[in-house]
């Protein structure tokens, strides 16, 4: 195991892309704050497997008074990197903090593109509204994958309007039928009391999703078996304070999941892997020992050669006390 502060002095919540020249992006949000403040999202490159980043550039650049920080993120069929980005507005400059008190607009999700790997960009501001009324925009999370059908597939959630986001959500999945540049109507993936969400298609038009729970602030999981037109939620994938996650296949066809682990001093990033197209899982492995809560959404790759990297947020470390984006290179011969 080899563990980096990656990139310094931001809360990062990472999305990891193997790109096809097998070097890997990280998707950033690049301010040192969990949104409280203006910010754009970043795409960060590493050539050496996740060890050393060089930012390459800004898929969603703020607005003044706002922020960009929620993001989504796939390769199309064509090769071209894709970022959806929703952030939120009434937001100062910092160091300032936002004031919570639930007026706070949710900005509308774009639509990134970029054909060069991530250094230059282009973005459209159209992307639908959440399928029930009276919600507030919707938020991208995950990774952007090909369905079965040659469309492209993405989770967002969502709260109610004047609930502060956060008591009443539901997570759906939207489908774009012409390689990322438009998105038709979304579908619940779960309902109620569910947000973070990161689906993954297993082939043949079934998929499962790793969806974050309210309560009990834990993960479960979510199937579909119509290339996610319709979505059923089913066991309970994570203990408690074990959220959110991501889903990748593995060279040796097994399912890994990688998670936050925010149980008081049990503070980690661990992973599960299953040989049952996640019917069932293994024990939970502790990848790195962490030293408070502010941490997690790991997101992971595998490369060529058979080596993974994961990259996390973390507020501090035990010799690092600053945001930053983890990342550690391993082995699953270290852990299964």
């Amino acid at each position: 195991m080899e563990r980096y502060v990656a990139i310094d002095n931001v809360c990062a919540w990472p999305n990891l892309t193997l790109m096809p020249d097998n070097s890997v992006t990280a998707t950033i949000f690049n301010q040192p704050c969990h949104g409280e403040w203006e910010g754009d999202v970043e795409v960060w490159g590493s050539e050496d497997q996740g060890r050393t980043w060089k930012l390459r550039g800004v898929p969603a650049p703020h607005a003044p008074g706002t922020n960009r920080m929620n993001v989504a993120a796939g390769l199309a069929k064509n090769g071209d990197l894709i970022v959806l980005s929703s952030g939120w507005g009434s937001r100062p400059k910092p160091p300032q903090k936002a004031h919570h008190d639930g007026t706070a607009k949710c900005l509308s999700p774009w639509v990134c593109r970029s054909s060069d790997g991530g250094r230059t960009w282009t973005h459209v501001d159209k992307f639908p509204e959440a399928p029930e009324p009276d919600m507030m925009a919707l938020v991208p999370f995950g990774d952007i994958l090909r369905c079965a059908d040659g469309s492209l597939g993405v989770s967002c959630y969502t709260g109610r309007l004047g609930d502060q986001a956060y008591k009443y959500n539901s997570s759906y999945f939207f489908r774009s039928a012409d390689d990322g540049k438009t998105w038709g109507p979304g579908v619940f993936i779960a309902k109620g009391n569910h947000n973070e969400t990161a689906p993954f298609h297993l082939g043949k038009g079934k998929w499962i999703a790793a969806v974050r729970t309210l309560d009990p602030a834990n993960m479960v999981i979510s199937r579909s078996d119509d290339d996610g037109k319709t979505w059923a939620v089913g066991a309970e994938l994570t203990r408690s304070a074990e959220h959110p996650g991501d889903l990748i296949r593995l060279a040796d066809g097994r399912l890994l999941l990688t998670f936050g682990v925010r149980r008081k001093e049990e503070w980690a990033i661990a992973a599960k892997v299953s040989s049952d197209e996640g019917a069932t899982w293994s024990h939970a492995a502790t990848l790195t020992r962490l030293i408070e809560s502010d941490l997690g959404y790991p997101s992971t790759v595998q490369f060529a050669d058979g080596a993974l990297c994961t990259a996390y947020y973390n507020s501090r470390n035990e010799v690092h006390h600053r945001y930053h984006m983890g990342s550690l290179v391993w082995k699953l011969s270290e852990f299964f």
